[in-house]
């Protein structure tokens, strides 16, 4: 049987992963500043991690929703308490998609509305409503386009504000800071005021953190760089280190019924053990300061780098825009220099999204080589 050929793959084959690094099958090693996609929150193969869910299989790896799962809550009152989100509900579930696709759902449960309102360069996931709030047609089928999706231009509040004006909008759906985009944040008085606004229309503020939460700005959350408090907030990425999670953080104004909600893995053994020791380890390490503190000295550090347009971006969430296409730079960057970056739909901006436990001399290690290669392509 074949594999349905739809990534594009570089001919490299991790076999293991340490800390913030990868090796290839011949032992060379290769810094990872970009985590599979922010999926690696705490670093390969944490001791902590792989003891805690190793301990967890050898007991019992699933069982289903129907039965008690103290896991579950310890989960929840463990993010509670380092997210400083404790007065919200968790739903579990498996992946970013599923927990944008049940936010919007819970949206239109609580005001019978379908229309949403995104971004430009918004990525949501590609489940069959979370995809219709993504800014990519060549994703979506047909079968997708279930409701209207407006599309506004970031940070415009004029536009935002005249359609919420209209009372018939059911959810603005919003990345807390815009990843596959190319990395840019929103101003806080616009998140401030689009948050008072859906107040006033009874409209769903939904936070996407699914790329930008669990410590990677700098803080847990990238809204708690604003004074909002969302109704809804999407998480899943570096929730589980790569063990597949993801989760819905509920506003304590939404009633939870037996059915609104559900998922058979979601929530399971193994997922809550890796969501635990995950929270675990950046609570003992301070990983949230780490990112907090090696971004911001890695986001001065490429700002004075000769050749780089702009940078965007808060803690480890970090877009280098440069004045030519980036493809060609990332494989040099991986095959020459063994450093992972990532790209963005933006062809000119890299995007590194490394653990948080990423140190100032590996954030240094790169801004040298960057330079390096800056002026051998120029």
């Amino acid at each position: 049987m074949q594999l349905f050929d739809v990534y594009p793959l570089y001919d490299l084959e991790p076999v293991r992963g340490e800390g913030n690094y990868v090796y290839d099958s011949q032992g060379q090693s290769y810094l990872d500043l970009y985590g599979g996609h922010a999926v690696i929150s705490i670093g390969h193969s944490h001791p902590h991690y792989v003891a805690s869910i190793t301990k967890q299989l050898e007991k019992l790896g699933f069982y289903s929703n129907s039965v008690q799962n103290p896991l579950q809550q310890e989960l929840a009152d463990k993010l509670g308490a380092l997210s400083g989100c404790d007065n919200y509900q968790l739903f579990l579930c498996n992946s970013g998609a599923e927990a944008n696709e049940n936010a919007l759902k819970m949206a239109s449960f609580h005001n019978g509305r379908t229309k949403v309102i995104a971004f430009k360069k918004a990525f949501h996931g590609r489940t069959s409503v979370a995809v219709n709030a993504t800014d990519n047609d060549k994703i979506k089928a047909p079968i997708n386009r279930t409701y209207t999706t407006e599309f506004h231009e970031w940070n415009n509040l004029g536009s935002v504000s005249e359609s919420l004006a209209k009372g018939d909008v059911c959810a603005v759906i919003i990345e807390g800071i815009q990843g596959i985009g190319g990395i840019h944040v929103p101003e806080p008085d616009f998140l401030e005021a689009v948050a008072e606004m859906c107040k006033k229309q009874d409209t769903v503020l939904i936070l996407d953190e699914i790329q930008s939460g669990y410590g990677r700005s700098g803080k847990f959350f990238a809204f708690q760089y604003t004074n909002v408090e969302p109704d809804l907030i999407t998480m899943a990425k570096g929730m589980g280190n790569g063990f597949p999670i993801g989760g819905l953080l509920i506003h304590p104004r939404f009633k939870a019924s037996y059915g609104l909600l559900g998922t058979t893995f979601g929530g399971n053994h193994l997922a809550c053990a890796a969501g635990i020791a995950v929270l675990d380890v950046i609570k003992e390490e301070g990983l949230v300061d780490n990112a907090a503190q090696v971004g911001e000295h890695l986001l001065q550090q490429l700002a004075e780098v000769e050749g780089v347009v702009e940078v965007r971006g808060k803690g480890l969430m970090i877009g280098v825009e440069l004045p030519f296409a980036v493809g060609p730079l990332r494989k040099q960057l991986l095959f020459e220099n063994h450093i992972f970056t990532g790209s963005s739909s933006d062809p000119n901006v890299l995007r590194l999204l490394p653990a948080l436990s990423l140190k100032k001399e590996e954030a240094d290690q790169f801004v040298e080589v960057l330079k390096s290669q800056l002026v051998v392509s120029h």
